[in-house]
């Protein structure tokens, strides 16, 4: 028999809450890039030093991911995810009142180890609250809450860190995670209703899920390949000034930020064409970007382009990784979370080699061609035929008509 959640719990709000956690992680691994000159002379240290709180953040969560994820596999999520939630919240006020440089590294590496554990399990917690016709608006929820962080929460934090000192700035995250963790508290069900299409693979496949796993380092280092060189791009190749960088960066996060909404409701359609469709765009946009970077209109407008692609592609490899995972999806998740680093990693750095030896606009050269092994990738046909194919296709449509069963308990969308 299916479990029932609990009663009077509503996974919406929870949902929220979860999404606002992702912003808060992302914002708190992020700001002191808009902060170094702030928090150099407040700790009397380096700029250099302070970018160090960014790149052993990064390098942490991208280290324990997968091994904390198989640590924590027998856990209940409900206090596990409260108690994420809570060393988020206490850490960053740690970070907050650090009197020196070494407290505030320790509390931000704290941070780090709640974060690798958090996005191990996050979208299948959350998938878990909801039926499985749903699954991908259900992600796309919480990687939006992540893709705002970029967006919103560090040039929010900047301000505020200008205005008031960076140290106010971590405490209004922590007290953003302070409310997260009331709303899960008091929301989150402890048995979610539709949990077991979420736990483990729904199409469990070793081969395809080390795919994914390679079509999403190739996609990311495609896209960060050009990305990191951002500025040099827009200003040495497009020719455009310097203070039209700000507003491209946020034209780019609002793509990325509707190509989540539309990767999600992609997804949910069809899992495999929710990847292939944006890998695509990535590609081809990267391409006019080589082309056509010459033209500042079109410099700006591929720019924007390759974020609705990677907003898009974010949810929907997501759940190609828990219709694969060939075990349990918090692994598969965590799996997934290294992929994506060692594309940051990857692109960043041959997109550096490319800058150093042919310029800036081949980087856009280099990362086209990363992005097109992804779209490879992703047109590799399935190992069981069109059989299993069908079969596939079959299980997605007694989810859908599941969801429909149960349409008086409350959904996504």
């Amino acid at each position: 028999m299916r479990e029932q959640p609990d009663a009077g719990k509503r996974p919406v709000p929870a949902l929220l809450a979860l999404a606002v956690a992702a912003f808060c992680y992302v914002s708190v691994e992020t700001v002191p890039v808009g902060l170094l000159s702030v928090m150099s002379s407040d700790l009397g240290v380096s700029s250099s030093r302070i970018g160090l709180l960014v790149t052993g953040y990064g390098v942490t969560v991208a280290a324990v991911s997968l091994p904390l994820a198989r640590a924590v596999a027998r856990a209940p999520r409900r206090p596990l995810l409260l108690g994420l939630v809570a060393l988020l919240t206490v850490a960053t006020a740690a970070s907050a009142l650090s009197p020196g440089y070494g407290l505030l590294f320790a509390a931000r590496l704290l941070t780090a180890l709640s974060q690798a554990v958090f996005w191990a399990v996050v979208a299948p917690v959350a998938a878990g609250m909801f039926p499985v016709h749903v699954r991908g608006r259900v992600t796309a929820v919480v990687f939006t809450g992540g893709s705002l962080g970029p967006m919103l929460g560090v040039p929010a934090g900047t301000w505020l860190g200008q205005q008031a000192g960076w140290r106010v700035t971590f405490l209004a995250l922590a007290g953003l995670g302070l409310m997260a963790w009331l709303v899960l508290a008091v929301a989150m069900p402890s048995t979610p209703a539709y949990h077991e299409h979420a736990a483990r693979g729904t199409s469990p496949d070793v081969r395809r899920y080390v795919l994914v796993l390679a079509t999403t380092a190739l996609s990311v280092a495609g896209f960060f390949a050009v990305f990191t060189y951002t500025s040099t791009f827009v200003t040495a190749v497009a020719g455009m000034p310097a203070v039209l960088l700000g507003p491209l960066l946020v034209a780019r996060g609002l793509a990325d930020f509707g190509g989540i909404t539309a990767g999600g409701f992609l997804s949910d359609w069809n899992q495999r064409t929710a990847v292939l469709l944006p890998a695509v765009l990535l590609t081809v946009t990267l391409i006019g970007m080589f082309a056509l970077g010459t033209d500042p209109v079109a410099a700006g407008t591929t720019l924007v382009l390759t974020g609705l692609a990677m907003g898009a592609l974010t949810p929907a490899l997501q759940n190609r990784v828990m219709e694969f995972a060939p075990g349990s999806t918090d692994t598969a998740s965590a799996g997934n979370s290294v992929a994506y680093n060692v594309g940051i990693a990857l692109g960043s750095s041959l997109g550096g080699l490319t800058l150093s030896h042919t310029g800036a606009r081949g980087t856009a050269l280099t990362g086209a061609a990363l992005a097109a092994g992804a779209v490879l990738l992703a047109l590799w046909p399935p190992r069981a035929g069109p059989a299993a194919h069908r079969a596939h296709e079959r299980s997605q449509r007694e989810g859908r008509s599941q969801g429909h069963a149960h349409g008086g308990e409350e959904t996504v969308g």
